[in-house]
């Protein structure tokens, strides 16, 4: 159980513990709240995208009608455990955070939906990141050695992700047009 500064809790659980609770109940619910193109790319089959940006409440107490318990998903853990601290403060009081993610879930050989074609977002923020350092090293040696702030830049702005967990590029890629396909928000497979 994770408790909050201000009291709110909520539970976690173990990608295989969750993978026998949904082969025993196949009417479990469990929201996917990463990216809908983190989620075309891999997911786990039963569950329904609901991105933690545009999260609702009111849409996941819809979707929850019965107060079972509503189990959580993202990539490694962390906007999972964000998505439960919003909903719990919203009075949803039965909801749980899947350990590790989809991440988890695949590694331990788990059945997920599988698809090719994009990169994903923690890729293009890795291609993006470098080759602004590279450019900024090179045009620092080429141009003018104050370029050489641009690697800074980028190199303070990882260094603030990797500890807030919390990558303002990731949030910018994540609302461009090519991660909000119509024919993806919100399915459910």
């Amino acid at each position: 159980m994770t408790t909050l500064n201000n009291n709110i809790a909520f539970g976690t659980i173990k990608p295989q513990r969750l993978a026998e609770i949904l082969h025993e109940n196949p009417d479990t619910h469990l929201i996917d709240v990463r990216t809908p193109a983190e989620y075309r790319q891999v997911h786990i089959p039963q569950a329904r995208l609901m991105p933690l940006d545009s999260l609702d409440p009111a849409e996941v107490r819809e979707y929850a009608a019965d107060d079972k318990t509503l189990y959580v998903v993202c990539h490694a853990g962390g906007r999972g455990a964000k998505a439960c601290e919003q909903l719990a403060e919203a009075g949803i009081t039965t909801v749980v955070n899947v350990e590790g993610g989809t991440t988890a879930w695949a590694d331990a050989g788990l059945p997920v939906v599988r698809t090719n074609g994009m990169i994903s977002i923690m890729r293009q923020v890795q291609i993006i990141a470098g080759s602004l350092i590279l450019l900024g090293v090179v045009l620092g040696i080429l141009v003018h050695p104050y370029l050489v702030g641009i690697s800074a830049f980028v190199g303070a702005g990882l260094l603030f992700a990797g500890l807030t967990d919390t990558c303002g590029m990731a949030i910018i890629l994540a609302r461009m047009p090519w991660y909000n396909a119509p024919n993806v928000k919100n399915c459910s497979i």
